[in-house]
């Protein structure tokens, strides 16, 4: 295991990508525009091409379509096409199922509407949406897997059904994880095939009693469907200068948003600004740190760096502090919703155990194989 030279970005990342000089992908963005070596009134010209696009190609008064949530970075989206582009925006959203959902996440969405949007938001059946989710977590240990199908596939289908062919995503992956699945640009035509999405389709997740009709929104359209329907998926934040995770909370805070305040010891979350709608997430984050040996902090940490929140040395120091942290009562509280026992939930999470970075002190306690600290490059 192996890290970024100069953030804490890791090389256990699922399609991370580095240089030869072992420094990751965002990282060198992030020097591209210290350097002032992006040409932003380009991207802005191009913007507004692409705008216009929308409105010449749209079949209603809608120029464009926004997926949201009702976070800091959907909250900067739906602004910024409004009040910045000019542009009438219809936002799109998949709810999670009221027993998921937080009071903070509903409140927050009510907030986004509130300072005056037109909001599509679609809830999808909860005893499947329970089912699909028990599945990943089964096979996977990651109950994400259905719920991200669907929360990326919906504005697709909203976009086909409603003739609106133009729709913004918020960030490309490669520029803020190091993920390198498509370009390195605005389009994100080929959202579907990163890791997260892996083809768009829930076949995998399939289960007794379940039908193909009852996972419509989980699967993503075929090319062909985006084809006929003319759609244009644009990343928004390769066209902001500003557009991360760090701005895009300032801004969503002054106008409402409603943070965390839980200590990062119990949620691993060093901002309370991240995965606001729902608790889980929190679980899923801990798992993810014993797959690969990184969670939440590690992101936000990777990020600050980058920008020039924090030194390196400040991010080896909270993640090895708060990195995977999650309290048992978030655990417990998922083992109900899903219906398991705590025992075969730790059964299926150390299975997934990433062996090859991870092995036993003398104490009998799991601690990565590799010191952060004592592994500032890829360079051997």
């Amino acid at each position: 295991m192996r890290y970024c030279k100069k953030c804490v970005n890791p090389d256990t990342r699922p399609n991370i990508h580095f240089d030869e000089e072992g420094v990751c992908l965002p990282c060198r963005f992030a020097e591209q525009k210290k350097h002032h070596e992006v040409d932003w009134e380009a991207r802005r010209r191009e913007l507004d091409d692409i705008i216009q696009w929308g409105r010449d190609h749209t079949s209603n008064s809608y120029d464009c379509i926004v997926t949201v949530s009702g976070g800091k970075d959907s909250m900067r989206q739906a602004f910024y096409v409004r009040d910045v582009l000019k542009a009438k925006p219809l936002l799109v959203s998949c709810a999670y199922p009221p027993e998921q959902m937080s009071e903070r996440g509903a409140r927050n969405f009510a907030n986004l509407i509130e300072h005056g949007f037109d909001t599509l938001s679609l809830s999808l059946n909860p005893q499947v949406w329970k089912t699909m989710m028990n599945q990943g977590f089964l096979k996977y240990a990651n109950w994400c897997k259905s719920t991200e199908l669907a929360l990326y596939a919906i504005p697709i289908h909203v976009a086909i059904a409603y003739k609106i062919p133009l729709v913004f995503l918020g960030e490309n992956p490669a520029f803020t994880i190091g993920e390198r699945t498509g370009g390195l640009d605005g389009d994100a035509s080929r959202m579907k095939y990163s890791n997260t999405l892996a083809g768009g389709t829930p076949d995998h997740l399939m289960a007794e009693g379940i039908t193909p009709q009852d996972v419509h929104f989980y699967r993503y359209p075929s090319d062909t469907e985006l084809s006929d329907a003319n759609l244009r998926l644009v990343y928004l934040g390769y066209y902001i200068e500003d557009f991360n995770h760090y701005s895009n909370a300032e801004f969503a805070i002054a106008r409402g948003l409603e943070i965390r305040n839980e200590p990062p010891e119990v949620i691993g979350d060093i901002n309370g600004y991240t995965a606001l709608d729902e608790d889980f997430v929190t679980v899923n984050q801990m798992i993810k740190y014993i797959k690969f040996g990184f969670g939440r902090v590690t992101d936000q940490a990777a990020e600050g760096i980058a920008l020039g929140h924090m030194d390196r040395q400040t991010g080896i120091d909270l993640v090895t502090r708060y990195d995977g942290k999650c309290d048992p009562v978030y655990i417990r509280r998922y083992c109900r919703y899903l219906g398991i026992s705590e025992n075969k939930f730790w059964e299926i999470v150390e299975s997934v155990r990433g062996k090859d970075i991870w092995e036993k002190d003398a104490h009998g306690n799991w601690k990565l194989k590799v010191d952060l600290a004592s592994s500032p490059s890829l360079q051997d």
